[in-house]
């Protein structure tokens, strides 16, 4: 048989494929990637005066190539995970930065550990390079590029080594944990809730910014904050749960699940084979009705 052609998720775009896996990109991109472009887009100006409009295109330039070192990031995962066996079917670009879709879960601590933190190690990497870049690069857009880059894949990368799910440093916090324990169970449990505490201290971050940045806080920064806290709590909270679940499974027999079968005649009333299936011990169904044989002539 031909092979079946991949569904891709509603709302992405397949730009390309890394290893083997598509490379896609949610249409929430866009969004961010125009917020990127208007918020940077005063830095343009001071940077380069009278450029007019065209700074809003040198803001979107900027957005695209910061997400390019976050195609970095999650690249390598899907090439560690891959190492270890795993296939990775797409890595997707969205709005809160990026996924790499690893089918299956690591069998051992040392696995979840590696799979997890070489993504920030990428990210500390290429901000470090993006730092010694600046010394030789001249004053300019370009400049400011790589400044920008510099930054934000430096704090990308320290701030996805928090030990929380669904971060980066969630994973790690897990596989620590399971080694220790022997459990994994315990390991995800134990990382869930540094995912919950993380998203509560996300959300009262706007109240003590002017505290710490001397800046108050806008609109802007209350909703960012709603999101990311959201999308930390519901992350961990999933996780928690999937490992709930698992952690039954193993005691499910299915013997017990079955259902006892009952066959009748065709021509039986429907009240008939409930009666008789209600006296037999065990739960009972209808598998058919069979019917009844001609008289012979």
């Amino acid at each position: 048989m031909p092979d079946q052609p991949v569904r891709r998720p509603p709302g992405t775009i397949r730009i390309g494929s890394i290893a083997g896996s598509d490379v896609l990109v949610s249409s929430s991109w866009f969004l961010v990637a125009g917020l990127v472009a208007v918020l940077v887009a005063p830095r343009v100006d001071q940077v380069q005066p009278g450029l007019g409009g065209w700074k809003y295109v040198a803001g979107l330039a900027f957005a695209i190539v910061l997400y390019l070192s976050v195609l970095l990031h999650e690249a390598s995962h899907a090439l560690m995970a891959r190492r270890y066996g795993f296939p990775v079917s797409s890595i997707t670009l969205h709005f809160l930065g990026g996924m790499t879709a690893i089918e299956g879960e690591a069998n051992k601590p040392r696995q979840e550990f590696m799979i997890a933190v070489v993504g920030p190690l990428t990210s500390i990497a290429v901000g470090a390079g993006a730092v010694g870049l600046w010394f030789v690069t001249p004053d300019g857009l370009l400049k400011m590029a790589v400044e920008g880059l510099a930054g934000a894949n430096l704090l990308v990368g320290v701030l996805n080594l928090i030990p929380g799910l669904p971060l980066d440093g969630g994973r790690v916090l897990k596989s620590v944990v399971w080694g220790a324990t022997g459990n994994v169970h315990n390991g995800t449990i134990v990382a869930g809730w540094g995912g919950r505490l993380t998203a509560v201290a996300v959300m009262c971050w706007p109240i003590a910014q002017e505290r710490v940045l001397g800046t108050p806080p806008d609109v802007l920064d209350f909703v960012l904050a709603f999101v990311i806290a959201l999308f930390l709590w519901s992350g961990a909270t999933s996780a928690m749960a999937s490992a709930r679940l698992r952690r039954r499974l193993p005691g499910l027999v299915a013997r017990d699940l079955a259902r006892r079968t009952l066959t009748v005649p065709d021509d039986l009333p429907l009240g008939e084979p409930l009666r008789r299936g209600a006296g037999r011990p065990g739960r009972s169904g209808c598998a058919g009705r069979r019917r009844p044989r001609p008289a012979a002539s």
